[in-house]
């Protein structure tokens, strides 16, 4: 790795430890593969709009349906970040478990289209995301090119299907390990801990 990729690497490792409080693994695998300016590029003009949906959407919307993309790409890495992060925040807002945890969520990857998108629809309907559930089947149809983008929301998705088609390559061709949760909640230690308790008795 040349100087310049080395630094773009640091500042994109910074980034990531300013947001979320570590330093995310695809940051190595994005520059060693698309190179130091490419990657410092992407960034700065798919955060922004990233950050502005997380914000308008809220963080269990937006982290449902980029586990959704990510399953369905074949992430692990992007998948479990973001399924943790809905783990996190689901359980912050309403004191409960989803009924799947990361980690079984992360291997649904490994199963056929049709079976995961099944997983998802039954995840949905026995939690308490039912009013997630058109955001879903509208990224779907959104994916497959069974409709054309005509909202705003609309627009958000296909920024979220294009954003994750990128990172979810690069997680796959790096082999890339994962790491915490891809969201500012990640650095909630007591949550994190709490939830983790939870879990243990749970299972």
């Amino acid at each position: 790795m040349n100087t310049s990729s080395r630094i773009a690497q640091k500042i994109l490792e910074m980034v990531g430890n300013g947001l979320w409080g570590f330093k995310p693994n695809l940051m190595h695998h994005i520059v060693t593969q698309h190179g130091a300016s490419a990657s410092l590029a992407w960034f700065v003009k798919n955060m922004p709009t990233y950050e502005k949906i997380l914000k308008q959407w809220g963080p269990i919307r937006t982290h449902l349906l980029a586990t959704e993309i990510s399953v369905l790409n074949g992430c692990p890495y992007c998948t479990y970040g973001h399924v943790y992060a809905l783990e996190l925040h689901y359980f912050k807002a309403t004191g409960q478990l989803l009924p799947d945890d990361e980690a079984e969520i992360t291997a649904w990857h490994g199963l056929s289209e049709d079976e995961a998108i099944e997983k998802f629809r039954q995840l949905i309907n026995s939690s308490e995301l039912v009013s997630e559930l058109p955001f879903f089947e509208r990224t779907l149809l959104l994916r497959q090119d069974k409709v054309q983008p005509e909202t705003e929301d609309d627009a958000k998705i296909v920024h979220l299907l294009q954003m994750f088609s990128f990172l979810n390559q690069c997680g796959i061709n790096g082999k890339t390990d994962r790491d915490q949760a891809h969201d500012p909640i990640n650095k909630d230690m007591l949550l994190r801990n709490e939830y983790g308790q939870l879990r243990q008795k749970s299972a």
